[in-house]
């Protein structure tokens, strides 16, 4: 679904899983600045858009997701999983509850797989499940940002900026007084530096929520069963994921960044050697140059020199061992 923000001077459309929406509007790092300092706002229309209705929409989530929604607080932002049988994560959803409907956004096109599958599991809980795409749009403000919100049917306040539900028809009347645009690269950008998994980047068919760190942010401990909750428990409590989420400082003097699915090694290894995991997401950030998040095994040592493909990189932890 094509944006009409890409309409907006400067923009150049993204491609792959952001396809519909502008890659950047021709100045990546002033785009980025102007997001850190809560002056500018990014298009996130691309993005799939589910809302739920009726009675028992909160008390039938939490038997399904990972996080404890039974209780939601009208207007608080939170976000689940819903995993596979063996544990491993199939959808994020990004949710928040106006007191009538709950609101997700989920990845572009995974809402069909996703609608699916609630469906078979509606049983007789009063709840009626909605694709809404067509007729709602995401919009992310920077955190700062005095953008008003008022024609937004829904918004989720997060400790680095909003999304605000708007109609999809007013999407270019409604932004007007949101501040500059700025490009899904530059929130990308941000999104790598503050370390937030996203799904089909950092995570493929084998993934587990303790490895990229989703037990922080998306999974509730505490709550009672769900599908694939016995191997989040039996990981937690053996605390050994097989694989961990890193941090990447990439050497700046490459001229190459690895994109997903470059292949990880110590940097003591020759190209030959068996790789240790994997880059999920890079960018180039305003500030700290080049940067990435890797999915590596779990021993790999904390402090040792990687490679990302040709490219040097340091390590920050993000899941410890």
């Amino acid at each position: 679904m094509k944006s009409p923000l890409l309409s907006l001077p400067g923009a150049v459309p993204a491609e792959g899983a952001d396809e519909g929406v502008a890659a950047h509007y021709g100045d990546l790092f002033r785009e980025q600045r102007e997001l850190a300092a809560g002056r500018a706002f990014v298009d996130l229309s691309h993005r799939a858009v589910i809302t739920f209705t009726g009675p028992d929409r909160l008390a039938w989530l939490h038997l399904l997701l990972t996080q404890h929604v039974s209780e939601l607080p009208p207007q608080q932002a939170t976000e689940a999983l819903i995993l596979s049988p063996n544990g491993h994560v199939e959808h994020a959803l990004y949710l928040v509850d106006d007191g009538t409907t709950t609101w997700a956004h989920v990845e572009p096109g995974t809402q069909q797989a996703l609608i699916e599958y609630l469906e078979r599991m509606k049983f007789m809980y009063r709840v009626e499940i909605a694709d809404a795409t067509d007729e709602f749009a995401v919009v992310h403000v920077a955190s700062g940002s005095t953008a008003s919100a008022d024609g937004a049917a829904a918004v989720r306040e997060l400790p680095y900026g909003r999304d605000l539900f708007l109609p999809r028809a007013e999407l270019a009347s409604a932004t007007r007084g949101f501040g500059s645009p700025a490009g899904i690269w530059a929130y990308e950008a941000l999104r790598i530096e503050g370390h937030r998994p996203r799904l089909g980047f950092e995570t493929d068919h084998r993934t587990i929520p303790h490895e990229v760190d989703w037990l922080r942010s998306a999974v509730h401990l505490q709550k009672g069963c769900y599908r694939g909750q016995e191997t989040v428990a039996r990981v937690h409590n053996l605390g050994k994921p097989p694989r961990r989420l890193v941090f990447l400082h990439l050497d700046g003097t490459e001229e190459v960044l690895p994109p997903h699915g470059t292949e990880v090694r110590l940097a003591s290894d020759g190209p030959e050697a068996r790789a240790l995991g994997f880059v999920t997401s890079s960018a180039r950030h305003f500030e700290l140059g080049p940067i990435a998040l890797a999915l590596v095994k779990r021993n790999v040592p904390v402090d040792a020199l990687l490679r990302a493909g040709t490219v040097p990189a340091n390590q920050d932890v993000v899941v410890p061992q």
